[in-house]
């Protein structure tokens, strides 16, 4: 096994008076408790936000999920150019 990989984090939701961020967790704190690398790539879109895939490894691994990564995001080609949202 070279990898987990996972959504980074559920997308976002509206916030406001009255509306609360609808977070259904996400895999980058357990590799953060444990001290393993991770790296996050664009995954996609949800409506218009972005949502990002991470790739957690072994300690020490950082070479193998940086290839991991730049392959995935060669491939898919999702990363866009950021841009503010009319609320």
């Amino acid at each position: 096994l070279d990898a987990i990989v996972a959504p980074t984090s559920s997308p976002a939701g509206k916030q406001g008076p009255g509306e609360l961020d609808k977070f259904l967790g996400g895999s980058s704190s357990p590799a953060a408790m444990v001290g393993y690398p991770i790296v996050t790539v664009p995954m996609g879109f949800v409506g218009e936000l972005p949502v990002g895939l991470s790739f957690i490894g072994a300690a020490w691994s950082e070479p193998v999920l940086l290839r991991l990564a730049f392959a995935y995001e060669q491939r898919t080609l999702w990363r866009r150019a950021p841009k503010f949202l009319a609320t």
